[in-house]
């Protein structure tokens, strides 16, 4: 069997599907590798360490996809047009309902690496887990650059430096991490989140917890392990709650993200006009719209109070290098795990959990059921 890896081309986006330590692997389950030339050059990889690795290196899309049986990607390929029928592609996906009838049609069988279920068997090719894990980190250093003054309490001849105060929004994967390394550099954090069971791992890491507290919040967790969207009751009482936390803060780190949707408005321009002079709102979910109003995805501007409001998209793309790495292996772990040694190819399950999750199109139909067309009703 074949697999292509192809150049990412949309905007501010630096990872690669393959390393060349990915590659080898493939081939020694039986695969032919092809790269597209220059996939991995923004991620420091030349083409030279691709064909050491045995992989074909390919002078363009068309040429790295004809004749492919498997595509790996990081978001659903421009030219998925030359994406031969019958070919599994696995890449992140965000498809809508649109999309994936184009797809179906066009008879590409696509995993949607995002919607993995979070289980246990799936932890080790969660994708959203191992690049938020590095948007979080990445987030806290570009505030730090971004800061006027220091993170630590800084005692001198001349006088101490106050600790900064951080607080970070959502405390899932990227929420910890943002966490962990705020307090790595000597800031003083707190931390908010909708889930209760949020509370104890951000006291884990020396947080202080900020939230509502009532029937509600209980339930704020789907079965899957994402956060549930809550109603605006609830959300007028964290906002008053956010409110008077952010006014007492240095630099905020907001991560809050719902699967599929729009990310939530958490900090208003209310919020943003009663924080001092040279503080900085560092916003992960700014890909889905941004949780700060102020936000411009793609952009950093400085508000008319002075806070400096970083709107950074593909953030753990800002760490090309590390992002594809970890990628790279979740897809190779996705496939080894679903690869049949007997016949030489993929085994996908229907009724298995991490399939059915991932799973947007099969065989020409869409089978995901966020994604099905609803059935007409009889005439």
């Amino acid at each position: 069997m074949r697999l292509a890896v192809v150049k990412e081309t949309a905007a501010h986006e630096t990872r690669v599907a393959a390393t060349p330590e990915t590659v080898r692997k493939l081939i020694a389950l039986g695969l032919s590798v092809s790269v597209e030339a220059g996939a991995g050059s923004a991620s420091a990889i030349p083409d030279s360490a691709y064909a050491e690795a045995g992989a074909e290196i390919a002078a363009n899309a068309a040429a790295a996809l004809a004749g492919a049986d498997i595509v790996f990607a990081v978001r659903l390929p421009a030219a998925h047009g030359a994406i031969p029928r019958g070919a599994l592609l696995v890449c992140i996906a965000g498809a809508d309902a649109a999309t994936a009838a184009t797809l179906a049609d066009a008879g590409i069988d696509v995993i949607a690496m995002e919607r993995l279920p979070r289980i246990t068997r799936a932890q080790s090719m969660d994708v959203l887990s191992s690049q938020a894990n590095l948007a979080g980190y990445r987030a806290v250093i570009e505030a730090a650059g971004a800061f006027e003054r220091g993170f630590p309490m800084m005692m001198t001849a001349a006088g101490t430096v106050p600790p900064a105060r951080v607080f970070v929004i959502g405390a899932g994967v990227a929420g910890l991490q943002a966490i962990a390394t705020a307090r790595r550099l000597g800031a003083i954090v707190s931390a908010t989140d909708v889930r209760a069971a949020a509370r104890e791992e951000i006291k884990s890491l020396g947080a202080t917890f900020v939230g509502v507290d009532d029937a509600e919040s209980a339930s704020a967790q789907t079965e899957g392990g994402y956060a549930r969207e809550m109603s605006e009751a609830y959300r007028q009482k964290q906002a008053e709650l956010v409110a008077a936390t952010i006014a007492k803060t240095d630099i905020v780190i907001t991560t809050a993200l719902v699967l599929g949707r729009k990310a939530p408005r958490l900090v208003s321009a209310a919020h943003v006009a009663s924080m001092k002079p040279g503080s900085v709102i560092a916003d992960i979910a700014s890909d889905a719209g941004g949780n700060c109003e102020l936000t411009v995805p793609g952009q950093m501007r400085v508000t008319a109070n002075g806070v400096t409001v970083l709107g950074f998209v593909n953030w753990a793309g800002r760490m090309p290098v590390a992002a594809s790495h970890l990628y790279a292996r979740n897809l190779l772990t996705f496939l080894t795990t679903f690869w049949n040694k007997e016949a030489g190819a993929p085994a996908l399950p229907e009724a298995d959990p991490i399939i059915a999750g991932a799973m947007l199109t099969r065989a020409g139909q869409i089978v995901h059921p966020d994604l099905r067309p609803a059935p007409q009703a009889a005439a």
